[in-house]
């Protein structure tokens, strides 16, 4: 695609509250996934994979582990001119304030972007599990001679009200736009256009936004010449009233991860014989910082269905459907069931008195996530009571939170032993 420049903006998002507190002390995208990676990875690693290497990063809330690990991870070399570069809120001349929404945050730092001279505006989302290629994307925008485009997704009728869903023709351009429909609203003249995407499955008749889009460069600058403040809810239902909006199918695996319950279901389906997402794929690598840790040592472990990441020190423990993170050490005779162990940031000096960083002794742990640098003491029993718990802080036990039924220990707290959840 001969003079085709596409500039990526990955928007980070806002406080994070639905995936608190994971996001207490880091930004969303900036949440360890998967044993070593780290949600931005996804995105990121879609665009290098897409041989899109000018990647910008919009964020505003605790950005500063953000900055380490991108710091820390994408270095190019200078003859690619390739960057991926973070651009939290800054106060300027122009502008005093922080992001109000999506489109505020790509319209407030126009001025970095317009350096680059792109041609067009690729809009991805930082907290979203999928892989896609964007030079495909691109193509079906070009070929279309679209002026903007909106990455779709097929879904059934109970999940189109979670979703700003999409009216196109057969041609795939898009006529309509309605923000969650009420589950009893009567949408079947939304359904896709018979003969249409004929490999949909058949009950996934309708087409939800991803929160991916591309613009041609000069039509982003004119529809952000406003103070609308939000893409999905603003600027794409006005701009498809007066410009020619195409919709590109997606058929792949896509997931928001953007709740504690979604963020933890797509971890533990990482565990299974046939995930619905990959990791394995030589041919599209999700790249991450390379920690350099030693391989881990299994003492006599009893493993199923689980991933381990580098540098774990796993003694004698009964571990199942669990994604353990980095340097995570688990002492004797605990089992974990369902459960999403970050793991450390650092070993601990030999000596140091307990409860230690990892997993004690005779701990038994269910449908859990134990964020970074936890330390549960000997014997504790966390989540396997088979209780329903109310959302929200655990009083009787700090540094413990609840969210959908799925205990958070808190990075850094601190579980007494002999503590039963």
């Amino acid at each position: 695609m001969s003079g085709v420049k596409a500039l990526a903006i990955i928007l980070g998002g806002g406080k994070g509250t639905r995936l608190y507190p994971l996001t207490k002390e880091r930004s969303k995208p900036a949440v360890p996934f998967g044993g070593k990676y780290r949600i931005i990875d996804i995105s990121v690693s879609n665009c290098i994979n897409s041989d899109i290497r000018q990647v910008y990063l919009l964020t505003q809330f605790n950005s500063a582990s953000l900055h380490m690990h991108i710091s820390n991870t994408y270095n190019f070399d200078r003859f690619s001119h390739g960057f991926v570069e973070i651009l939290a809120a800054e106060q300027t001349l122009e502008h005093s304030g922080w992001y109000e929404g999506t489109a505020d945050a790509v319209r407030k730092n126009f001025i970095h972007f317009k350096t680059q001279n792109p041609t067009h505006y690729v809009i991805l989302s930082g907290d979203q599990l999928y892989r896609m290629d964007i030079q495909q994307f691109l193509k079906n925008h070009l070929d279309s001679e679209a002026e903007i485009s909106i990455a779709t997704t097929r879904v059934n009728r109970a999940d189109a009200s979670g979703f700003g869903i999409m009216k196109a023709d057969e041609t795939g351009r898009i006529t309509q736009f309605m923000e969650k429909p009420a589950t009893d609203l009567d949408i079947s003249t939304w359904e896709i256009p018979s003969g249409a995407y004929a490999d949909a499955p058949s009950e996934k008749k309708f087409l939800a936004s991803m929160g991916i889009y591309i613009f041609t460069a000069a039509v982003m600058e004119q529809a952000l010449d406003n103070a609308l403040s939000d893409f999905g809810k603003e600027i794409i239902p006005a701009e498809i009233q007066r410009r020619k909006v195409q919709s590109y199918v997606h058929s792949g695996y896509w997931e928001d991860i953007g709740t504690i319950r979604s963020f933890f279901e797509a971890n533990i389906d990482l565990t299974t014989i046939t995930p619905s997402f990959n990791f394995y794929d030589e041919a599209a690598p999700i790249y991450t910082n390379q920690l350099n840790l030693p391989p881990s040592k299994i003492n006599q472990a009893e493993i199923a269905q689980s991933i381990t990441s580098e540098g774990c020190v796993i003694s004698r423990a009964h571990i199942r459907h669990s994604v353990i993170g980095v340097r995570s050490v688990i002492e004797e005779h605990s089992e974990l069931d369902n459960v999403v162990f970050m793991g450390a940031d650092y070993y601990e000096k030999p000596g140091e008195p307990g409860p230690h960083i990892g997993i004690g002794k005779r701990c038994r742990i269910a449908n859990a996530i134990i964020d970074k640098n936890a330390r549960i003491g000997d014997c504790c029993h966390i989540g396997v009571s088979g209780k329903t718990y109310p959302n929200g802080e655990y009083a009787a036990v700090p540094g413990a939170y609840v969210a959908d039924n799925i205990i958070v220990i808190r990075k850094n707290a601190v579980i007494p032993a002999g503590t039963s959840i």
